[in-house]
């Protein structure tokens, strides 16, 4: 008889929260009330968990999805399928510049290619979508974003915690619980982080625990022995992790892809 061997998920689902899902669903509440806007959702694991508490404060917020045009084919069915399945008020909105179009507007990715100027990368992906999006549902945003994600992420997150504590009336040891996880952009958007706090293994233990619909690509990762530090679900390629091998997957996991893609950016190969 063939071992099975330890169910990862199952353990996962057994542990007790570290978090009051109940408190942060009704700040949800309260965010979008003050605020209206969207959910942003990236197709990975962390902005599934938010929309899953974001669903249990208001089952219609707008939910929205900035497309760079070099996404996962998998990712794209399972939008698809996340709409169908939960009834999602969900919109596509596209970059104001495809990736690709960057990627290879950016002489780097050739040797041969004369100098550009590189766009910028963040307004055609991010911004320009996102205020599409904020005229469309206000300035109030929901999103995905974990402090534990990155040292920037994390000093924000942080820095706008300590501002918040000169005008907030709640005591020190609620001032996390009630006040964390809010940033407000100088173009007016006001971002509330739900999971903002929560580390890798709340965030998997919640899927596990409540047997949320995962996107497929986080298996196919898996399979290709992708490390847990590395199991993220972004563009099929950018300047990002390269060095830990992300090109590599791409060629064996999506080879037609790869291909394509290597024609376009021929220092791609330089990675694999």
């Amino acid at each position: 008889m063939t071992d099975p061997g330890l169910n990862i998920d199952a353990l996962r689902a057994l542990r007790q929260p570290n978090h009051d899902t109940r408190q942060i669903i009704g700040r949800i509440a309260n965010h979008l009330g003050a605020h209206d806007g969207y959910l942003a959702l990236s197709g990975g694991k962390d902005s599934l968990v938010t929309l899953d508490l974001a669903r249990q404060a208001d089952p219609n917020l707008p939910v929205v999805f900035f497309d760079s045009d070099l996404e996962f084919p998998e990712t794209y069915d399972y939008l698809d399928q996340l709409q169908q399945q939960w009834r999602l008020n969900l919109q596509i909105i596209p970059a104001s510049t495809p990736l690709i179009n960057i990627l290879i507007t950016d002489g780097s990715w050739d040797h041969n290619a004369p100098d550009y100027t590189t766009p910028n990368l963040t307004q055609a992906l991010i911004l320009d979508p996102a205020n599409q999006a904020h005229e469309q549902t206000g300035a109030g945003e929901i999103w995905g974003v974990r402090a534990a994600e990155s040292v920037g992420r994390r000093a924000a997150y942080y820095t706008a915690l300590a501002a918040a504590a000169k005008t907030c009336s709640c005591s020190a040891a609620q001032h996390k619980t009630r006040c964390g996880g809010i940033i407000t952009r100088t173009n007016g958007t006001i971002a509330y982080g739900p999971i903002w706090d929560w580390s890798d293994n709340d965030v998997w233990e919640h899927i596990a625990r409540h047997q949320l619909p995962l996107n497929p690509v986080y298996a196919k990762l898996r399979r290709l022995g992708v490390d847990q530090r590395s199991l993220r679900i972004t563009h099929l390629i950018d300047a990002d992790q390269l060095q830990y091998g992300r090109a590599v997957w791409l060629k064996h996991g999506w080879p037609d892809l790869y291909e394509r893609l290597r024609a376009a950016l021929p220092r791609l190969a330089e990675h694999t």
